[in-house]
């Protein structure tokens, strides 16, 4: 089907063209016409870009007329139409042949090749080579003021002067004179199987309805004139009989059904339709007038400044059923807002639903970076995910930025229609692009919006998310891609050898702006918060006991250890006003149970520790913890808020609150408790709970059974009904953040002064074979050794581990380290064959 379109916006790859009737389609790019298509091919080829080629914005701009023809009409996945269209000459003007063209015909053409005398021009007539002197175009040049010269694919309205050879040649004219005087006659012999979209001609009135005009015109053809291309300001006036100028919009293919407008902006080619001023888009009208009513299409109504505006039915109420008639008599009054503006029937397009004038945003414009939103889960992609915000605007919420840890199965936490809230990152309203975060700590944060490098001004503190972390310190980025590093003597308050084993990409991390230079876009930062402010150092002085904010379970905190006690640490919540304080318990220092004592003794007062989770606020305490495991499941949703979200099957990860004779109590975030009794405890026969398991131990538990009534959970943790099915996956994880937990633990030492200890911890690491000489074999079986490489250290192996060795004191021997116990100083060793044959 071919249209008369206006251009409502440009991109780099395609046109969005408004239609008759308050349609939208789009041209892409490589439906111009054939040599912009080849400047396009030949520049992905060589892989630079050409001088010849110039983008869509520098031919194009919003209010250009154009011919176009529908290629293909696609729903979307939320059921909306997607129209593609060409403006390719050759689709277009598909229905013209050589020897139809005439003198004073109008078509469309596009620049194909620019030479010495003119330009050659691509028309989409086989056998035809249409040229444009230089000198019918000057004027048109000058007045576009686009550059000295016509470029390789711009459209153009050309009015044929001469045709020579049986139309082999024709000759062409862009003068605006010349175009805006053209007329489509009976002498240019049209036909309806060549009749173009944009062509002015007489039409004859022969009957009218309250719907439309039906017309007349080049002697045999008939069209249809409806009612929101009929005049304004003769729209009550017209009679049959009646001659009056019409323009084509647009011809069907098959039912040659031809369609027409009488508004004036259209009535001279070349020219552009009137547009609606900026700041009206979005407006709410509170009275405008039904002026009429059209059944199953809608209504028509005079908006406060006079102007007309058309409801489509779907939008003059909520839902069909609730659609009262009788309150759209003309003169009736209605509440309505703007929400877009048809450029091909130069009328504004409003809706009457109450959810749509309440809207907070309409448009990309009515969005700002740094605004949190709310929107439902569109599609699931590999780069992201998409989040439909408004009917209109959706947003992507990139793979790194959909927790606050990296996701590798968001399907597991999100579904196709879930409720998010996210922040926006960026927002380009002309790109309509829209970027999201789903970071907690981005959503939930208070501290100011850094969106652009002026307002970057030392000593401003704000939250960031780490883009890369290398041996010269980490690069933080902000919103608006505003982002800055933090040099290696700013990432803590002691040094950090390796930034990139202490943070990771995609990290929140707080930071305060040290030096900004906005021309260079240059931003220097620390997250030595503390230490850059006397007046925090003042604040550390007089802690508060009370809790003066509420965090909600599973929101990242920065902490300073504030004073060591027994059974774990005070510390203070690194905030902009207070200075709350808070506890880690020692078993909630890390996962695993022998480096929660290290940890302990490691940390000193005055040290920070970043990203520790919230868990709860029982009593008048803040309890907090550094157990990656429960912070990921936290995170990753994997969790029960209530009692009445528990189902049999399910896997949860916790920790052991007490340890009892019959069983194991298991605690999990947000407070639901259940019990492991004894026989479900192990794999292996248990005699002994509190051999199996300690308080504060980090566990994954299956949930057996529920009783409602008593609000009883009973749980299995047999490591063979507790794994997801990825075993091997669990495993190495679990590895992986013991050693890095070790390595921070080596570097705590090695600055707390204890070289010796850090540098044993870091050589003899599990899985080393050593070289050893027996001390002494005890009556129990088990053996003692020494050796220059276990120096000050105890080497110690028991009878199992000594396998079928029988061994003397004095004897030299090879063993497998197994474990280092730091505190102790006790190492423990194996000397059993299948263990050391494993060794690469």
């Amino acid at each position: 089907m071919l249209f008369l379109g206006c251009i409502k916006e440009v991109s780099d790859y395609e046109l969005v063209v408004n239609l008759p009737n308050g349609l939208s389609g789009f041209v892409p790019v490589t439906q111009i016409s054939d040599a912009y298509s080849k400047l396009l091919n030949k520049q992905v080829a060589q892989g630079e870009l050409l001088e010849d080629l110039n983008s869509l914005s520098d031919m194009y701009s919003p209010g250009t007329l154009v011919r176009c023809v529908v290629t293909s009409v696609e729903k979307s996945a939320d059921g909306r139409r997607s129209i593609k269209l060409s403006i390719d000459p050759k689709k277009v003007n598909k229905g013209l042949n050589a020897s139809a063209l005439v003198s004073g015909m109008l078509l469309s053409g596009f620049v194909s090749s620019v030479e010495d005398h003119g330009y050659l021009i691509d028309i989409g007539v086989r056998g035809t080579h249409a040229f444009l002197p230089r000198q019918k175009a000057q004027n048109y040049i000058k007045a576009v003021k686009r550059g000295p010269d016509l470029k390789i694919g711009q459209n153009l309205n050309c009015v044929i002067v001469e045709v020579k050879n049986e139309g082999r040649v024709v000759c062409l004219s862009i003068e605006r004179s010349e175009v805006a005087a053209s007329l489509a006659t009976e002498r240019q012999n049209w036909t309806l199987s060549n009749l173009l979209p944009g062509l002015v001609v007489k039409a004859r009135v022969q009957k009218v309805a309250p719907l439309g005009i039906k017309v007349s015109f080049l002697s045999s053809f008939t069209g249809i004139v409806d009612f929101m291309h009929m005049d304004p300001e003769k729209a009550v006036n017209y009679s049959p009989d009646q001659v009056l100028k019409a323009c084509i919009l647009s011809v069907h293919p098959t039912s040659k059904m031809v369609r027409l407008t009488l508004r004036q902006a259209f009535l001279h080619p070349g020219g552009s339709p009137n547009q609606l001023s900026n700041d009206r888009l979005g407006a709410v009208v509170e009275e405008s007038t039904v002026k009429a009513f059209y059944k199953q299409l809608g209504a028509v109504f005079e908006l406060d400044d006079g102007t007309l505006a058309f409801a489509r039915l779907k939008h003059l109420s909520k839902t069909r059923k609730s659609f009262k008639p009788a309150a759209f008599k003309a003169g009736c009054k209605h509440r309505c807002r703007i929400i877009d503006y048809s450029l091909m029937d130069e009328m504004c397009i409003v809706s009457l639903k109450y959810q749509v004038i309440e809207a907070r945003f309409l448009r990309h414009q009515d969005i700002h970076t740094g605004d949190v939103v709310q929107g439902k889960v569109f599609a699931l992609k590999p780069i992201g995910m998409q989040v439909k915000v408004t009917d209109g605007i959706k947003g992507l919420v990139p793979s790194l930025h959909l927790a606050d840890v990296i996701l590798k199965h968001p399907e597991k936490k999100y579904n196709v229609g879930d409720e998010v809230r996210c922040r926006v990152l960026e927002c380009n309203p002309e790109g309509k692009k829209l970027i999201l975060t789903l970071k907690k700590g981005l959503v939930q944060s208070k501290l100011p919006i850094l969106s652009n490098y002026e307002d970057a001004k030392p000593g401003l503190i704000t939250h960031g998310f780490v883009v890369c972390a290398r041996e010269f310190g980490c690069i933080v980025k902000f919103y608006n891609d505003v982002k800055g590093l933090v040099p290696k003597n700013e990432l803590g308050s002691e040094p950090i050898s390796c930034p990139d084993k202490v943070f990771h990409e995609g990290q929140v991390v707080k930071v305060m702006v040290l030096k900004c230079e906005p021309q260079q876009e240059r931003l220097l930062l620390s997250f030595r918060l503390s230490s850059h402010s006397a007046q925090e150092d003042k604040k550390e002085c007089t802690p508060k006991k009370k809790q003066e904010m509420k965090y909600q379970i599973g929101e990242m905190v920065d902490v300073k250890v504030f004073k060591k006690k027994d059974n774990g640490l005070e510390v203070s919540i690194l905030e902009d006003e207070s200075n709350v304080i808070a506890w880690i318990p020692t078993g909630h220092l890390s996962d695993f149970v022998v480096n929660c004592k290290l940890l302990w003794h490691c940390l000193q007062e005055g040290d920070v520790l970043p990203r520790v989770m919230f868990l709860s606020d029982k009593g008048e305490r803040i309890t907090l913890s550094r157990k990656s495991a429960v912070i990921s499941a936290v995170q990753e949703e994997q969790v029960v808020r209530s009692f009445s979200e528990i189902q049999p099957g399910m896997l949860l990860t916790g920790y052991v609150r007490n340890v009892m004779p019959f069983g194991v109590f298991v605690e999990f975030p947000f407070g639901v408790t259940g019990l492991a009794p004894k026989v479900s405890m192990c794999d292996k026969f248990v005699t002994d709970t509190k051999e199996h398991f300690v308080v504060g131990q980090t566990v994954i538990a299956k949930v057996m059974s529920i009783d409602e009534e008593k609000q009883r959970v009973l749980l299995n943790l047999k490591v063979s009904e507790c794994s997801s099915g990825n075993s091997a996956e669990e495993s190495f994880a679990l590895l992986n953040q013991y050693f890095k937990e070790m390595k921070e633990i080596g570097n705590l030492l090695r600055r707390r002064g204890e070289p010796s200890m850090a540098q044993r911890l870091c050589e003899l690491v599990a899985g080393k074979e050593l070289q050893l000489v027996v001390q002494d074999v005890k009556e129990d079986g088990s053996a003692l050794f020494s050796g220059s490489c276990i120096t000050g250290l105890t080497a110690t192996a028991t009878r199992y581990h000594l396998g079928d060795k029988n061994i003397v004191p004095g004897e030299k021997t090879k063993a497998l380290v197994l474990h280092v116990d730091a505190l102790t100083s006790k190492v423990h060793v194996s000397l059993r064959e299948e263990l050391l044959k494993q060794r690469p």
